[in-house]
């Protein structure tokens, strides 16, 4: 970013630092520690994706879903063109002139939400989750550290990594809620290696082997964590700080949910507000 960034008129950024205010999601701990102008690019990207996802989890027909996904991403092109119509939009213009924001990562994201809309998903293959889990974490990632001034080459690997953590993490925790709209996010091969050929949501909730196919892919996500910690050595920590602190909490969440257990999945895990400021004052302030 070079000379005075270009600020989102007030009311703008009112609406959806709203947004953010509302949904309480752990995104938002790393966001805090963020100068002005970041900050603001992160509550208008968080809004975008919080419009998408939206989009693709709540009512409508599949055909309903991908006409607005559709209008997304017209809108879009007219955010690089230089007129958005769409609130959040607007409030995303002064983050791409400031921070250079790629139109492919948010076109991607796009991407991600249709696959949900396009079908339940239940048991992916291991090509398509990675493809999925690129859509909408790292996509975001790749968004998030261009917002936060990380652009040694190493970041952008550990902006895919730290994504594909998270998801995976996500759908550990959202087994039960995921189920209940549908969904099935654990792969299909790793469902198989442990002789569960049933890609019904309820069956495999239910299936003795359940557990083991969690333990593999928490084994998945604890390595895509390790693949952050090493490229953490490889770039600037400091403009990383929201990243390492999201972090922090995910893997809080990923530790606990393996000592939950998957017996019980109606048991909620979390990671309480006192946990969060101190994981954000720890790994955020140095």
């Amino acid at each position: 970013m070079t000379g005075h960034p270009a600020l989102a008129d007030p009311a703008i950024m009112a609406h959806v630092r709203a947004a953010a205010a509302r949904s309480g999601s752990s995104f938002l701990w790393g966001m805090r520690i963020l100068p002005k102008p970041r900050r603001d690019a992160m509550y208008a990207i968080y809004a975008f994706c919080r419009e998408v996802d939206d989009i693709a989890d709540e009512g409508g027909t599949k055909s309903e879903k991908l006409a607005q996904l559709d209008g997304w991403r017209a809108e879009i092109d007219r955010l690089y063109a230089g007129a958005p119509k769409r609130i959040v939009a607007k409030a995303l213009k002064p983050a791409v002139d400031n921070f250079a924001l790629a139109q492919e990562d948010f076109l991607a994201i796009i991407e991600g939400m249709e696959m949900d809309a396009r079908e339940k998903m239940r048991a992916p293959d291991l090509p398509t989750l990675d493809r999925y889990c690129q859509c909408v974490a790292g996509a975001v990632g790749l968004l998030s550290i261009r917002a936060f001034g990380a652009t040694e080459s190493p970041a952008r690997a550990l902006a895919l990594a730290l994504g594909s953590a998270l998801q995976l993490t996500n759908i550990l925790r959202d087994l039960a809620e995921d189920a209940q709209m549908g969904r099935l996010y654990l792969p299909r091969e790793h469902l198989q290696a442990r002789s569960i050929h049933s890609a019904d949501p309820e069956v495999v909730l239910q299936h003795p082997a359940l557990p083991l196919v969690c333990a593999d892919v928490a084994a998945m996500a604890r390595d895509y964590f390790d693949q952050v910690a090493t490229l953490l050595t490889r770039c600037r920590r400091r403009p990383l700080r929201p990243a390492i602190v999201m972090m922090m909490i995910y893997q809080r969440v990923l530790n606990r949910l393996l000592a939950r257990g998957w017996a019980n999945l109606d048991q909620p895990v979390v990671v309480t507000k006192l946990e969060k400021i101190w994981l954000a004052a720890r790994y955020g302030i140095f």
